[in-house]
């Protein structure tokens, strides 16, 4: 059975639903981020989920919060112990649930593409631009890019739509300093990441970062990170420059969409085929990364 909604009866107030994660308030400092198994495609959510999918990405995201070298908001506490109030609860929340710091939000999509595809590759086709950057090079579609590349997007309330915009639009939102700060940071992250994860079979195309600010103005990598849901995969032995590439995400559900013609359609419930075809991709990009076994 998929998960794709939380109840915890006010033991903690819901702050929001995402399109993944329903983010609880318990206290003025502290939230608990649940991962459903939800699933959206086209920006709208499925009816029904895909078998432990937030148990994947929350373990996914704990393997790179480790992983990586620099501050995250995670609280490694186990949550039953520290809030018993919780365990009526666990059925809903072990293996997917996150205690993490609240923090003041940078509202941008902190976006690093290191091979030109998707939205990129179509700009780059019309305009020789990417986000409105000149990019001199004659690039082909999924090539490398000399050097990975920052191209933010909003941060869109919910129900609404991020949307691209260029390191100087992101300068005029949050300032110089900081813009500088998160692309420089962003680009080393991805760069790490990317390098790691080519030793383990897989190229990541591109990525999402989020980040937070603490009280002393410090960068914190915040909400989920280098999953199949933030991420574009692709496996390496497959890879073919100058065509599109098999995506370890969504790319099943989304080509079942176009094909039924319900590509942005509410109210629709995957096949059984569907949801079996993603959940293995899902485990495939986890257990390959991080060498353990999916139970």
């Amino acid at each position: 059975m998929s998960l794709t909604s939380t109840n915890l009866n006010n033991v903690f107030p819901l702050l929001s639903r995402g399109k993944v994660r329903d983010i609880y308030e318990i206290d003025s400092q502290t939230l608990l981020f649940v991962a459903t198994d939800r699933i959206s495609a086209y920006d709208v959510i499925m009816e029904n989920g895909i078998n432990d999918k937030g148990k994947i990405l929350t373990k996914l995201s704990e393997f790179w919060f480790n992983y990586l070298p620099i501050e995250n908001h995670l609280i490694n506490k186990d949550i039953f112990k520290e809030y018993p109030q919780l365990e009526p609860y666990r059925d809903q929340l072990e293996d997917r649930a996150l205690l993490v710091r609240k923090l003041k939000l940078i509202p941008l999509e902190v976006i690093v593409r290191g091979y030109i595809t998707g939205s990129a590759w179509k700009e780059y086709k019309k305009s020789k631009t990417v986000h409105t950057i000149p990019i001199e090079e004659n690039l082909v579609e999924s090539q490398e890019f000399p050097t990975a590349i920052f191209t933010p997007s909003t941060k869109a309330e919910q129900g609404d739509h991020d949307e691209n915009i260029s390191p100087k639009q992101a300068e005029k939102l949050i300032g110089k300093e900081l813009c500088d700060k998160l692309s420089t940071t962003a680009i080393e992250l991805y760069e790490k990441a990317k390098n790691y994860a080519k030793t383990k079979g897989i190229i990541i195309a591109d990525t999402k970062f989020e980040f937070g600010l603490d009280d002393n103005n410090n960068l914190v990598l915040v909400d989920e990170v280098l999953t199949p849901d933030s991420s574009r995969f692709w496996n390496a032995k497959t890879y073919k420059l100058g065509e599109s590439q098999d995506s370890y995400d969504k790319q099943f559900l989304r080509d079942w969409l176009t094909s039924n013609k319900l590509d942005g359609k509410e109210g629709v419930s995957m096949t059984q085929e569907i949801v079996d075809k993603s959940r293995a991709k899902y485990i495939e990009a986890y257990e390959q990364l991080t060498g353990e076994k999916w139970e």
